[in-house]
């Protein structure tokens, strides 16, 4: 009896050993990225003006590192709060632990200041800290890999020009395994798009849809994984405070379903209302039907990006999926 339980310690006290060396493997091998990069961006008008143009209305940065007001329809950015980070996303959300949107301004305490512009840029495009720290991908770094290198270094320069605004953001929680799984999720490197082939329409549409990450929301997913053969169909979930659900659209060209009924026009306008502050200043009851998608931003995306989207959108597959776009608070809670 001695001896069984000699062995039934032997086998437990190596299952210790094996799991401890698992954990120190992860801890200190991963994320495998690349070092940053040594490089200084120029940063000129033009590309400032171009960095604004994508963080402001395409790649949307400022969406989540700024304070919004979801008092109002589709939580307009509170001016004056650009960057300063802060944003939530915890357990309510569905998200297995706490994460936050880290202050991007140019604040050397409490934001990036300090950070090189390889550093920034490695950030947004592999999903590591300036300290190797993996970031939680509700940042969508592997879509923003894809971003041409003009692009991504247009992003670098206007976010290094954000005025400084002192604002400590918490760190992350994550919850275990997710603590050890997220260190191998980061890999790699920016894989650029090749800027010559977004002469063609249909092939700037995608990458347009691709580096606003489209396709993180409307497309539905089973533990964390987009679910196959559900590409932009909609349905995935988003849960206020209040209790109350939002689903993402179905943008496939399903005639019934998604968006096949739409033309050109019907999509470029249903962006560019909202393009005056008016279109999201009302207050909303608490039943009122409400969207994180930041429409204000959006509406300030060039026609012919809009276009371009809805030309690859029009090709993609049709995918009939009906969604039940919003339960209200009270709803939930009568079921």
């Amino acid at each position: 009896m001695k001896k069984a339980f000699r062995i039934i310690g032997m086998l437990l006290v190596a299952l210790v050993v094996i799991a401890a060396a698992g954990v120190l493997y992860l801890r200190y091998t991963f994320p495998k990225v690349d070092a940053a990069p040594s490089i200084t961006i120029k940063k000129t008008p033009e590309l400032l003006e171009r960095g604004a143009y994508l963080a402001n209305h395409v790649a949307v940065c400022i969406d989540c590192h700024s304070t919004r007001d979801f008092s109002r329809f589709a939580g307009p950015v509170i001016p004056g709060t650009e960057g300063k980070g802060g944003d939530v996303f915890d357990h309510s959300m569905g998200f297995p632990g706490v994460f936050y949107a880290r202050n991007i301004t140019s604040d050397p305490e409490t934001g990036i200041g300090n950070w090189t512009d390889g550093e920034v840029y490695r950030a947004f495009t592999t999903g590591v800290s300036r300290n190797g720290d993996p970031l939680f991908p509700v940042m969508p770094y592997k879509s923003y890999a894809n971003m041409t290198t003009n692009d991504a270094y247009a992003i670098v320069s206007y976010i290094r020009s954000l005025d400084p605004i002192k604002h400590q953001v918490p760190a992350p929680k994550p919850d275990f395994p997710m603590s050890l799984i997220l260190r191998t999720i980061p890999s790699g490197k920016p894989t650029p798009t090749d800027e010559r082939t977004l002469e063609d329409e249909l092939v700037r549409g995608k990458y347009l849809l691709t580096i606003a990450a489209c396709a993180e929301c409307h497309t539905p997913q089973e533990k964390g994984a987009p679910i196959e053969g559900k590409y932009l169909a909609g349905g995935f979930e988003f849960k206020f405070p209040n209790g109350a659900v939002l689903r993402s659209a179905n943008i496939t060209p399903d005639r019934q379903t998604g968006i096949g009924n739409w033309t050109e026009e019907t999509f470029v306008q249903r962006f560019k209302s909202y393009g005056t502050p008016e279109a999201t200043a009302k207050k909303l009851g608490p039943d009122d039907f409400n969207t994180i998608m930041p429409w204000a931003m959006y509406a300030g995306m060039e026609e012919a990006d809009l276009k371009a989207i809805y030309k690859y959108l029009m090709s993609v597959e049709a995918n009939a999926n009906r969604v039940e776009r919003y339960t209200p608070p009270t709803a939930v809670a009568s079921k």
